[in-house]
């Protein structure tokens, strides 16, 4: 992006710092997940939560000067480490390009390279060289790279800067760097003592704060449902909007729910509207900017996610979070399928036809035109993506930077009639003008990227404002009854009798329940149904006489008041409350009973509640999706052992252990204190994404074991990307 662009964005500029000025060193947070400490011209800020800029901006803090990496990179599925954002207002709005400063950046030799080579990917985007080797087209490649030649911020000689001229690092040696003047030394993991002179103050980035947006995220009360074809707004805003979330949308299809980009906190917003995370099971990814691509909530999905991009933008993704996290890209894309488009083509994916297309941005782009057949007619939502203004646009194609037929592809989408476009209204140094949509044939044309349409527009456009709902198509009776077996399904694998699901449909119920709702009373007695979980959350609160406790959460997929059911208890032992908008199917309690014996399924489902409790309880379960806690259930038993017993866990297969209870020590390490093993520690000659252990042990006290075979975890581990999440974030993560 030039410099002259940057004066375009509509955000008061910050004034550059005083010198030799007398203020107090002060801490402050500005949002969950960062410190920002202010003292005598300077400002620091630890940790870089998604959206922290919107944080600095709305807190009034002075102008940043000087970002200190966090020790630990993830935590509540969130990356700490976002840097983009904070450089672009830096540059354009602290004064850093005018006045010709750079950012001061502390860290880890190898973290600063690794933000280094991040930025560079979003700021200027692929090479040449990188294109070529993931097969770019001649044409095409050319295209992106001059694109980003153009938008690229360049030096005297005219020739892009490089990203590294825009910091100033100062690595940490021996836990201590001096950042001009300030100096930074880490106490330990995440905790930090700053000086300045005669001023000291200490910095705590501390873990068990919850990571959450520093925006207000307003809830549904009121179930939707499904659509045969519509779009829910999670965010419609850029990442300068202090009050607002990104742009980002899900859209429903046949009862399919496609995420289209990812945006910072996905996790939240995909809640306040009521839709689970075990609902998302594919995303549309348009480009690698921050407030489009914050994919790492994406890793904790119970199962693998489909990736909707070309080739080259997710080689990129993938690349983006291996840097952000600091993993192998092969770790990362163990938790992604690469579903590619080529722009110009039509993919059927699962009876949603896309058709994307190319968009001229600072980085490779995409855009699509989302299509469903229903009645003899195609209903269609265009999403044109981020995108230059048209004029800009006819600068670029004249010069020689971008094909006419690119032109002309982008110039039809906005003549076209759709029964949605939604377009990019930023109207700022790298978004698209509303004028050029003032031809549309759509039915609707609403705008993203931006707060407020001009007054000229306000007869004409609306804005895509977070928790807006466009339906196109409403669902009919027979999307509910697939998607009810379909989620059915999954609870029970194997080869059933369609006669029984057969009864068990002949008298169900779809139910919908308002956020808060109480589903299921605690000491009620049974009143002869069993519900699954189409869309949202529950939680399963308990109440001992004096105080709640949660139990557990139940998503999309999970079943409810089963327990009561098989067991033949006739009193509900919890409550399960609606915690946002939940759309549920109703089973007779006689049928699904029946159902469970026929099927011998009992001593499974018995089995596996009996165990849930002992593994949530284990660090490398907690908080784990019902529905993967199940799989886990489903491949471990749990071993009792008596003091002075032996465990052997390689007897019958390799297994991989958890200590649940009691106090246990290796072969050949009695007497040694510090070979004791206690609840939490793994055991075995194999562990997941760890050295090999203990496979023989002898119990101090009364203990347990959880055991589990190495193979069958292996393919756990491949098929639930939530479990091999947590377990690798477990043996990287700072301490461990």
């Amino acid at each position: 992006m030039e410099a002259r662009r940057g004066a375009r964005v509509e955000l008061a500029p910050v004034p550059t710092p005083g010198v030799g000025t007398d203020t107090p060193m002060t801490v402050t947070t500005p949002m969950s997940g960062c410190r920002l400490v202010e003292a005598r011209g300077r400002v620091v800020l630890f940790g870089q939560p998604p959206e922290v800029l919107k944080a600095l901006l709305k807190s009034g803090a002075g102008a940043l000067d000087t970002v200190v990496l966090p020790d630990r990179r993830e935590r509540d599925g969130a990356l700490l480490n976002n840097v983009e954002f904070l450089l672009y207002y830096f540059l354009f709005f602290g004064g850093g390009l005018e006045h010709d400063r750079r950012l001061r950046i502390v860290g880890d030799t190898e973290h600063i390279a690794q933000t280094m080579a991040l930025l560079r990917l979003t700021l200027l985007g692929p090479t040449a060289e990188e294109l070529e080797a993931w097969g770019t087209e001649p044409e095409l490649r050319e295209e992106w790279v001059n694109a980003g030649r153009f938008f690229a911020i360049k030096d005297e000689a005219g020739d892009p800067r490089r990203v590294e001229s825009f910091f100033e690092p100062y690595p940490f040696a021996g836990d201590v760097a001096d950042a001009a003047g300030v100096v930074v030394r880490r106490l330990g993991d995440d905790r930090f003592e700053v000086t300045q002179g005669p001023n000291r103050a200490l910095v705590h980035l501390d873990p068990d704060e919850p990571i959450v947006p520093p925006y207000p995220v307003q809830g549904d009360y009121v179930p939707i449902g499904f659509t045969k074809l519509g779009v829910e707004v999670l965010g419609g805003a850029s990442g300068f909007s202090v009050e607002h979330p990104s742009t980002g949308f899900v859209l429903c299809a046949n009862g399919h729910y496609l995420l289209i980009d990812a945006i910072p906190f996905v996790d939240h917003h995909l809640r306040a509207r009521g839709i689970s995370r075990s609902q998302i099971r594919s995303m549309f990814l348009t480009h690698l900017h921050d407030d489009h691509c914050n994919m790492a909530p994406l890793m904790r999905m119970p199962h693998r996610l489909d990736v909707i991009t070309t080739r080259e933008i997710f080689e990129m993704a993938m690349t983006k979070l291996a840097l952000g996290l600091g993993w192998a890209v092969e770790a990362v894309r163990e938790h992604f399928n690469l579903v590619e488009v080529r722009p110009g083509q039509t993919l059927d994916y699962y009876g949603l036809e896309i058709t994307a297309h190319h968009t001229v941005h600072s980085i490779p782009t995409i855009g699509a035109v989302f299509r469903v057949r229903h009645d003899g007619r195609a209903h269609e939502v265009c999403l044109v993506g981020d995108i230059q203004t048209f004029n800009e646009i006819g600068e670029m194609r004249e010069q020689g930077l971008v094909r006419a037929e690119t032109e002309a592809k982008l110039r039809e989408l906005y003549r076209r009639r759709f029964d949605l476009l939604i377009a990019d209204g930023g109207m700022g140094p790298i978004h698209g003008d509303p004028a050029d949509a003032l031809g549309s044939q759509a039915e609707r044309v609403v705008f993203v990227h931006v707060e407020s349409l001009p007054e000229r527009f306000n007869a004409t456009f609306s804005l895509a404002d977070s928790g807006k709902r466009y339906i196109i198509i409403e669902a009919d009776a027979d999307i509910y009854t697939a998607r009810t077996i379909e989620l059915l399904l999954g609870n029970f694998p194997g080869p059933l009798d369609t006669r029984w699901l057969s009864t068990l449909f002949t008298n169900k119920k779809i139910k919908r329940f308002n956020a808060g709702d109480v589903i299921i009373k605690q000491g009620s007695e049974t009143w002869g149904d069993v519900f699954l979980v189409l869309t949202g959350y529950c939680e399963v609160i308990h109440h001992d006489g004096e105080r709640f406790r949660v139990l557990a959460t139940r998503e999309a997929g999970d079943l409810m008041g089963e327990m009561a059911v098989v067991t033949g208890a006739n009193r509900r032992n919890a409550s399960v409350v609606a915690r946002t908008p939940v759309l549920a199917c109703e089973f007779s309690e006689s049928a699904f009973s029946a159902f469970v014996e026929a099927e011998h399924m009992k001593g499974r489902l018995l089995t596996s509640w009996s165990l849930r409790p002992v593994l949530a309880s284990l660090p490398q379960f907690e908080g784990l999706s019902a529905c993967v806690l199940d799989r886990v259930c489903n491949v471990a038993d749990v071993v009792d052992l008596e003091p002075g017993e032996w465990l052997d866990l390689d007897a019958g297969g390799t297994h991989w252990g958890v200590v649940v209870s009691g106090k246990l020590n290796p072969a050949g390490a009695a007497g040694a204190p510090s070979q004791t093993l206690a609840t939490g520690d793994d055991v075995g000659s194999w562990q997941p994404f760890g050295a090999s252990g203990a496979s023989r042990l002898r119990a101090i006290e009364s203990a347990s074991v959880v055991r589990m075979p190495a193979d069958r975890v292996e393919k756990l581990i491949a098929s639930s990307p939530q479990l091999a999440f947590q377990l690798r974030t477990l043996r990287t993560a700072p301490g461990c």
